[in-house]
C-alpha cells in the first residue's frame, strides 16, 4: 500500500486487469506448383487477410521440372 503524503491516508495500489490467456498452436502450410501458381495463391491469401506475402519462405525448387514449394508457418489462437 502507498501512503498519500498530503493527507496521511493509505492508498491502495490499483492492479491492471489481467487479460485472458490464449492457447496457440502452430500450423504449417506447404504449397507446391509453378512459381506463377504459388505467387497467385500467396497473393490471394494476402487479399483474404490470411497471410502476409513476406511470411512465406522464398520458393524452393523441388527437383521436379517447373515445380517449386513455399512454406508458411502460422500461430493460430485456439480457445
Amino acid at each position: 500500500m502507498l501512503q498519500d503524503t498530503s493527507t496521511g491516508t493509505e492508498v491502495s495500489k490499483v492492479q491492471p486487469a489481467t487479460l485472458p490467456e490464449h492457447q496457440f498452436e502452430t500450423v504449417r502450410h506447404i504449397l507446391f506448383g509453378t512459381l506463377t501458381a504459388l505467387r497467385n495463391t500467396i497473393a490471394l491469401l494476402h487479399k483474404l487477410n490470411y497471410a502476409e506475402p513476406n511470411d512465406w519462405i522464398q520458393p524452393l525448387p523441388t527437383g521436379r521440372p517447373n515445380e517449386v514449394m513455399a512454406i508458411l508457418t502460422k500461430h493460430i489462437r485456439v480457445d
